[in-house]
């Protein structure tokens, strides 16, 4: 995954968050657990390190908004 920068979080209210599950369909749910809340710029894939158990996935997260908008 690329290092997170200043514009992704520089302002209160603004988030990365990192999930790591077993599987797609674990991570996939904690993502759309998020976006219940919030409004989030999802993720459409999860990658794979190679010899590294499981899968991880970034979305990103804006708390000043509400997910519909």
């Amino acid at each position: 995954m690329k290092p997170i920068n200043d514009a992704l979080v520089g302002q209160p209210g603004l988030a990365v968050v990192d999930i790591a599950a077993a599987d797609d369909a674990t991570a996939f749910a904690v993502q759309n657990l998020l976006a219940a809340h919030c409004a989030i710029a999802p993720a459409d894939r999860s990658t794979r390190d190679p010899g590294e158990p499981g899968v991880r996935l970034r979305c990103f997260l804006d708390l000043r908004q509400t997910p519909d908008t």
